[in-house]
């Protein structure tokens, strides 16, 4: 089993760069694919970004493409999201998330806020 805990939020102005890390312990985080997701307030929990356990596949939300990048280290037992251009409609708290082998997101971090102010 493994458990998640978020860093690097915050507040930032639109336009404006913010980290994201997720460290993990337990044990074995290279058999976990990772991920991001986000939820704004009314809004349903949506998936930003997936990693594989070698970091061989990314996947990313349309809305993010090409401003958000995922990452990991498996050395670190850590996991990032580098999150460029923010735009008010990031603004969200940001979970990370792990899944034992493709299985589903099961392992979950307790979030953290970003706020993005226009």
């Amino acid at each position: 089993q493994v458990q998640l805990v978020e860093s690097g939020g915050g507040e930032v102005q639109a336009g404006g760069s913010l980290r994201l890390t997720c460290l993990a312990s337990g044990v074995g985080f290279n058999n976990y694919d990772m991920a991001w997701f986000r939820q704004a307030p009314g809004k349903e929990r949506e998936i930003v970004a997936q990693i594989s356990r070698i970091a061989s596949d990314l996947i990313y939300a349309d809305s993010v493409k090409g401003r958000f990048s995922i990452s990991r280290d498996n050395a670190k037992n850590t996991a990032y999201l580098q999150m460029n251009s923010l735009k008010s409609e990031d603004t969200a708290v940001y979970y990370c998330a792990a899944a034992y082998k493709s299985e589903a997101y099961r392992f979950w971090g307790q979030g953290t806020q970003v706020t993005v102010s226009s």
